[in-house]
């Protein structure tokens, strides 16, 4: 199956866009096909300096890198000319000389008339300026001396009739679909023309797009016909929601373009996994997906019809599963630059793997790496309002004891690994008539300096018995 992504570069790649490419790339994989690119740049005067390169380098982030090089339709203008005169030559299209400020009026006057969406449609084209109200030789003066467009001739009378792959059968009147503009003034194409030409020429089975483009799609049976070509099949997928107040996702409630979401530092993995989710079930409990299993897994069939709640809670916790799918050693090497970048001396670190993998389970995001590991390269300050808790029943009136216990029993301890550190501090515990956490928790605060870190075996461990020791005295000392 050949299968395309075909984004406007009107702006920065949707995350609504991206999920329309991963759903052609894994239908297109998933058969042993093809997955293109098309560059839909058309129209010339929405589109935004550096889409293009943003389009591609979100595609490349997250491995839908397209099989064939990109089409660009600012390139194929000859390609359209051609095929919209061949549509007037064929009487399914026809040449229109309406001002703008006379579609203007029409669509005043057809709202004054109580239609609240005036089209150029089968009883307005009867009194416009155009090639079927016009006599031939006034047509021959127009096309010489005036602006022109060409719109498509929508037959009377007729139902046309499509079966959506997630829809099922879908039926539009004539009567309900305008005469759509297919080639502009200016000489460039409208969506409608240059989609369905490029689509043919470029052999593809399959259109899938969101469902914003389901009105479209009778215009685009129309000239499928009009040309005498087989149409493709045809999906289109539900819109992404907000999550608050429901609607279209929007700029106004949630970041939309996908780059906004790698610059934030989310995997790409996760990325792809919440997005599958988003209109589509495994019909499983299962929700940890690689591009591989989506390939194996996915199917229109389970694509829903309602929009899809764009849920940034759930790629939360989708980012923090693939983060402990990383192997220890993939995950030591991803965060020791960024915490070199703090601490020169994580650089040089022989044992920053053990001190990665103490926080691997702990961190959602790259950058949170250098604070969570912070004490192993600075020393941490003591701070009586995080060593004393409510929770763990330790109040500052009990903190010194506790120290000078701790440093008493870890001074005698030989074996320092987590598990001999476990079976001292339990102990000790249970000797003084302290809970567990009333040793356990003041000892993690004074080593770390943080409300959340790894447990207190672990971290002493990787600090080492010398360093430990040290930072329990001085504690005691600030705490004099």
């Amino acid at each position: 199956m050949r299968t395309r992504f075909p984004p406007s570069p009107t702006g920065m790649l949707h995350v609504g866009g991206l999920r329309t490419a991963l759903y052609n790339y894994l239908l297109a994989k998933q058969s042993d096909g093809k997955f293109l690119l098309r560059i839909e740049d058309t129209d010339q005067e929405r589109s935004v300096e550096g889409a293009v390169e943003n389009i591609i380098e979100s595609l490349k982030w997250v491995g839908l890198e397209p099989d064939e090089e990109p089409v660009t339709q600012s390139e194929r203008l000859e390609i359209y000319k051609e095929h919209a005169q061949n549509l007037i030559d064929s009487g399914h299209a026809y040449y229109a000389f309406d001002t703008p400020e006379e579609i203007d009026r029409m669509r005043e006057e057809g709202q004054k008339g109580g239609n609240p969406a005036p089209k150029y449609d089968l009883a307005v084209r009867m009194r416009m300026r155009n090639a079927l109200t016009m006599e031939p030789a006034e047509v021959e003066k127009a096309l010489a001396e005036e602006p022109y467009v060409i719109r498509l001739k929508v037959p009377e009378n007729e139902t046309v009739t499509a079966e959506d792959e997630v829809r099922g059968k879908v039926e539009f009147k004539s009567h309900t679909i305008d005469d759509a503009v297919l080639l502009k003034s200016d000489g460039f194409p409208t969506y409608h023309l240059a989609n369905v030409v490029d689509d043919h020429m470029m052999e593809i089975d399959l259109v899938l797009r969101g469902e914003e483009w389901l009105p479209s799609l009778p215009k685009h049976i129309l000239l499928y016909q009009a040309f005498g070509w087989d149409a493709p099949k045809f999906a289109h997928v539900p819109l992404l929601m907000n999550k608050e107040g429901g609607g279209k996702l929007s700029k106004r409630q949630n970041d939309v373009a996908a780059s906004d979401y790698r610059e934030k530092g989310y995997l790409p993995e996760a990325m792809l996994n919440f997005l599958a989710l988003l209109g589509w079930n495994p019909g499983s409990t299962e929700e940890i997906f690689s591009l591989d299993e989506l390939i194996k897994e996915f199917s229109l069939e389970r694509v829903q019809k309602g929009g899809a709640v764009f849920d940034t809670e759930k790629l939360d916790w989708l980012q923090g599963q693939w983060m402990r799918k990383m192997s220890p050693e993939d995950f030591a090497g991803r965060i020791q630059p960024l915490v070199a970048e703090k601490w020169s001396a994580a650089g040089e670190d022989s044992d920053f793997g053990v001190k990665a993998a103490l926080v691997q389970e702990r961190i959602t995001f790259f950058h949170e790496a250098p604070e969570m590991l912070s004490y192993y390269y600075e020393e941490p300050k003591f701070d009586m309002d995080l060593v004393a808790s409510k929770k763990q029943k330790v109040t500052p009136e009990i903190v010194p004891e506790i120290l000078t216990l701790l440093s008493e029993s870890l001074t005698k301890q030989e074996k320092w690994d987590a598990e001999s550190l476990k079976e001292t501090l339990f102990a000790l515990a249970k000797e003084k008539d302290y809970k567990n956490g009333q040793i356990l928790w003041p000892l993690r605060a004074v080593l770390t300096g943080l409300p959340y870190s790894p447990g207190a075996f672990e971290v002493a461990e990787a600090l080492g018995k010398e360093r430990t020791l040290e930072r329990l005295l001085k504690a005691n000392e600030q705490n004099e």
